[in-house]
């Protein structure tokens, strides 16, 4: 089976052409092949399929631990440069911006509904950035889903190992949870990652963020992502950061996130708006699975 391995401000993925391929057994398969170790090594395994509903491409995600997750926005953009790159999604070059020319749309189909992505050439032609529209975010606690009373879960107490936090809580078609604090570097997120993820307020397990604010329009943050552990980044992640700022007074509707992986730019335009998510992609290396 032929694969190629993707990153998006280093949140790497394993990308199989469905269109080609067949997986019999997908979630067994991510979890051999994101073994770090034994595998290949990735965050997890994302299958490019043929269209259901009206896209051009379709997109199914599995953690390194062989869940099945909704969309991710670093996913769903190197899944994006993937189909075009082959030839599986024809789109035409539109418009300019400074130093490099669109390559098109590409709408692609997810777990949370229909993404359209701008696909953007660099000075050398290569598609090499990408703008995906997030969708609106999730608010009410029983839908994303949170344990808690009220009609959003902002600045809402968790009592982790006795520790007590304040979290802010969305949706951006998977849950996120998001903590700010003084210095996100020396937050212990592998100790108390895993605890928060499975904690009993969140009936379908939770991603974990934390937030250290620069300023009104910066950040920096760190992602215990659900399945998969301490990734690079995590795109619906930052979205939901950025909605959280927005919903507690700390940040602009427009912030710039440094992750360990890169820089990922948000902007949440308005309340019924949907998230926008600019940021980088790149293919590492292509590969054939033994089985």
């Amino acid at each position: 089976m032929r694969f190629a391995k993707l990153h998006g401000a280093g949140n790497d993925y394993i990308y199989v052409n469905g269109f080609e391929e067949k997986v019999l057994d997908p979630a067994a398969l991510a979890v051999r092949m994101s073994d770090r170790h034994f595998g290949v090594g990735t965050d997890g395994l994302i299958l490019v399929l043929p269209p259901q509903e009206g896209g051009d491409v379709r997109m199914r995600m599995f953690n390194a631990d062989g869940s099945e997750s909704e969309m991710c926005g670093n996913g769903a953009r190197c899944l994006a440069k993937f189909a075009v790159d082959r030839g599986l999604v024809k789109v035409d070059v539109r418009g300019q911006t400074i130093g490099s020319a669109r390559a098109g749309v590409v709408r692609v189909e997810t777990l949370a509904g229909l993404r359209e992505i701008e696909l953007w050439r660099d000075a050398g032609g290569r598609i090499a950035r990408g703008t995906v529209g997030m969708g609106r975010p999730i608010l009410e606690p029983a839908k994303i889903p949170v344990r808690t009373s009220g009609a959003r879960a902002v600045d809402v107490p968790i009592i982790i190992d006795g520790q007590a936090l304040r979290m802010t809580c969305v949706s951006m078609g998977n849950p996120h949870a998001v903590f700010y604090v003084e210095r996100a570097a020396d937050w212990p997120l592998a100790t108390l990652g895993p605890k928060i993820e499975r904690h009993e307020m969140f009936p379908a397990r939770i991603n974990v963020h934390i937030v250290q604010v620069v300023s009104p329009g910066e950040v920096i943050m760190r992602t215990w992502e659900r399945g998969s552990g301490i990734t690079l980044a995590c795109g619906t992640g930052a979205s939901a950061v950025c909605v959280a700022g927005v919903l507690t007074g700390r940040t602009d509707r427009r912030i710039l996130a440094h992750v360990p992986g890169g820089d990922l730019e948000l902007q949440w335009p308005r309340d019924d708006a949907e998230v926008r998510l600019t940021g980088p992609m790149e293919e590492v290396f292509t590969g054939e699975w033994p089985e």
